[in-house]
């Protein structure tokens, strides 16, 4: 059989416009000296824009979001002189929402007809929340190794300061490690594997008790906080916040040198509870300068989206003073 013999049906403009439609397509066809856009049905609609009054690429372009909008200007500007295909991710507004569109084409506008480019553009919106997504989680699994090798450190100096040979050091250094395994548990649970609730104070006790000295030191970290119950879904963002800051006290605060004590007391405000993490006898701290870091990023974003709550520091030279207002609901959950 011979290629002449293959029938090969043409496509028709009512199937092609199916097509179109199923991939969530938008089309649009820019007049170069004129600046006036059309697009279709689909377009319009992306945008957000009416098709009742004559639209112009840059009354388009004022819905592109700032951070993008000049990028996006000279980008288009940029096609009328590059020979081949393009492609530009920007973000658009519409509304109070953020959509990421990506605007395709063919460049060089050499002997177009009509004077006219023509192009598509796509909603990537969930596949660019999904980039975000991987990328911030690649960032907290990095900032959480990073933790990992600082605590290893810290509690390895600890435990040297009461061991008396060799043997002793080993022995307290594996049982400090087991201690952290069942704190990163409540931190990462395994599904089925975690009781319906927790104890407040249980929580806090378990997820410190592997940075706690021994002989004439023990006893540096002390919590007092209202008996009350934590559910499931609360004691993994509650355990990885005291976590967060335990590691963040070892590293710099008072956690990083035998003489420095913490102090974890809590109060109800009504149906709520307030804990102040108290550190004394630590380093001089004083307030991060710069961006926020992907520790700081953590905790405001489990304190307020999964907990409900929120998060203040003060920084002084005697310690840092954290408060933590948390959803009483919330914590039920």
């Amino acid at each position: 059989m011979t290629d002449k013999d293959i029938d090969h049906p043409e496509w028709r403009p009512e199937q092609l416009r199916r097509a179109i439609e199923a991939a969530g397509v938008a089309l649009w066809s820019w007049n170069v000296d004129t600046d006036m856009l059309v697009m279709d049905k689909q377009g319009y609609k992306l945008w957000d824009v009416t098709r009742e009054k004559p639209l112009t690429f840059e009354h388009l372009s004022e819905k592109i979001h700032p951070a993008d909008r000049d990028r996006v200007r000279a980008a288009f500007s940029a096609t009328r002189a590059v020979v081949g295909p393009y492609e530009i991710d920007f973000r658009i507004m519409v509304g109070p929402d953020v959509r990421w569109v990506s605007a395709r084409g063919q460049g060089n506008d050499a002997d177009i007809a009509q004077r006219a480019m023509t192009g598509i553009f796509l909603d990537v919106t969930g596949r660019k929340q999904a980039e975000e997504g991987h990328e911030l989680l690649a960032g907290e699994m990095s900032h959480r190794v990073k933790n990992l090798l600082a605590i290893a450190a810290g509690l390895t100096q600890i435990t040297s300061r009461s061991s008396k040979s060799i043997d002793d050091m080993a022995t307290k250094l594996t049982q400090r490690l087991t201690a952290l395994g069942r704190a990163h548990d409540l931190v990462r649970p395994l599904p089925g594997k975690q009781g319906n609730a927790a104890l407040l104070g249980d929580l806090f006790t378990v997820l410190l008790a592997p940075y706690d000295d021994e002989a004439a030191f023990a006893g540096r970290i002390r919590v007092a906080v209202p008996r009350m119950g934590v559910g499931e879904g609360a004691a993994t963002g509650l355990a990885l916040v005291i976590h967060e800051l335990a590691t963040n006290s070892l590293k710099y605060g008072a956690l990083s040198v035998r003489e420095g004590t913490l102090d974890v007391s809590g109060i109800m405000i009504g149906e709520d509870v307030q804990v102040v993490w108290t550190e004394q006898g630590g380093p001089e701290v004083s307030a991060p300068e710069g961006k926020s870091g992907y520790g700081s990023k953590l905790l405001d974003r489990t304190m307020s989206g999964h907990l409900g709550g929120t998060i203040t520091y003060e920084w002084s030279s005697s310690g840092a003073l954290i408060t933590l207002r948390l959803n009483g609901n919330r914590l039920s959950l």
